[in-house]
């Protein structure tokens, strides 16, 4: 079987709770599931063939549904480097690209922009104009060790891409669809405006 060309990562294992706990990967918004949309976006924005897989820590079976699930291996909700980590052991493809689930609408371009950007160096990450979105990545596989490592230390995943000298893309013309959800509240306004600009 053909090496794809990319491995796509959705981190669907936080704990969430600002959520009340609740799955945030299995919430809805309108009936669709963010993990369903997570898996559209793919489907629809990424040119490339490519390998997805889902970070998730519990309810495996339901986001088994949606493609291969791998859960951390530093246990323990040990924060999105864990994911990132898993990401990375978990993929089929040499470069991984990671997505947090608990954005709606990434750009369209957020793939095509940043293997463009990879070129010659280990990891670049997007930058909104205003801040990094750390977790909106493209990472070369081989990185798996320092990230695990890394994890198993403590740092988190800002800090880590700082000591590989990951490179920041500039998405200052995306900012908006950067947006992530966190609380009931988030989820109900973006689900209202969503509806009024259908």
């Amino acid at each position: 079987m053909a090496t794809p060309f990319l491995t796509v990562a959705i981190l669907a294992g936080g704990a969430a709770s600002r959520l009340g706990g609740r799955d945030k990967g299995l919430e809805a918004i309108d009936g669709t599931p963010l993990i369903a949309r997570a898996r559209a976006y793919c489907e629809r924005a990424i040119a490339h063939d490519f390998d997805f897989v889902i970070i998730a820590n519990r309810h495996l079976d339901e986001y088994a549904r949606y493609g291969r699930v791998c859960s951390d291996s530093i246990q323990g909700f040990r924060g999105p480097l864990a994911g990132v980590t898993a990401a990375l052991e978990a993929a089929a493809a040499t470069r991984v690209l990671t997505l947090p689930v608990d954005c709606p609408a990434p750009p369209e371009d957020l793939a095509t922009r940043l293997i463009d950007a990879l070129d010659n160096h280990d990891a670049v990450v997007a930058h909104d104009g205003e801040r990094r979105q750390p977790l909106f990545a493209l990472y070369r596989r081989e990185l798996a060790a320092s990230a695990s490592n890394a994890a198993a230390s403590g740092q988190g995943v800002f800090q880590w891409q700082d000591a590989i000298g990951a490179v920041e893309v500039d998405f200052a013309d995306r900012r908006q669809q950067f947006h992530n959800l966190n609380t009931p509240e988030e989820f109900a306004a973006y689900a209202d405006a969503a509806r009024q600009r259908d």
